[in-house]
């Protein structure tokens, strides 16, 4: 979907530090607009790097129905919808549908627990024509890390991770995720500072 520029998304064998399939839990701190008071599923991450989908900027426009149409996916309307969200800043004209394993295609990446991503327009044809995976929704763009980088943020204290469960992943309480992200740790973000510890 959008560009063809290539997104790594091979995870290594090594497990050591590697947080695929984990939630990204914006620190109160972080007061960068793209990414304050998000929550971010990570859904690769080896040495070389690492991806991952923002869970919580819901898109108003377009609608489902509007994209299918500019990519010439039928039917339009779709007989079934899924909401957009902004994934993150890199490569924003890109699509990515994250979505339940109950569905897959040739290209999906399987991340974990249950849960695939799928950039080819496959997926949205099956959701268009009424099938497709149970639970999803279609990102524009991913938030992206190079070698180390979101290891050393994690680090800084930018960011607190925890696991991720498909019903925080594809609720629609959209202004309530961060705040129930951080309860999975019993973390107050009224209490947390740019300098506080790792949960």
């Amino acid at each position: 979907m959008g560009s063809r520029k290539k997104v790594r998304t091979e995870v290594t064998d090594e497990p050591d530090g590697l947080m695929t399939g984990q939630l990204l839990i914006a620190m109160p701190s972080m007061n960068t607009p793209h990414f304050a008071q998000t929550v971010i599923y990570v859904c690769a991450h080896s040495p070389e790097g690492a991806m991952g989908i923002v869970l919580n900027r819901p898109l108003a426009s377009p609608s489902f129905g509007d994209l299918l149409e500019q990519l010439e996916v039928t039917p339009v309307p779709p007989v079934r919808q899924i909401d957009l969200f902004k994934g993150g800043p890199v490569d924003a004209a890109r699509g990515f549908v994250l979505h339940t394993t109950d569905w897959t295609g040739d290209g999906s990446l399987m991340v974990d627990g249950g849960v695939a991503l799928t950039a080819s327009l496959d997926v949205l044809k099956a959701i268009a024509d009424g099938g497709g995976p149970a639970r999803g929704f279609l990102a524009l763009g991913y938030a992206g890390w190079g070698p180390g980088q979101l290891d050393r943020e994690i680090q800084d204290n930018a960011w607190l991770s925890a696991p991720a469960s498909v019903d925080l992943l594809f609720d629609t309480q959209h202004e309530t995720k961060w705040r129930r992200a951080m309860a999975i740790l019993k973390v107050d973000p009224i209490l947390l500072s740019g300098r506080a510890g790792h949960a």
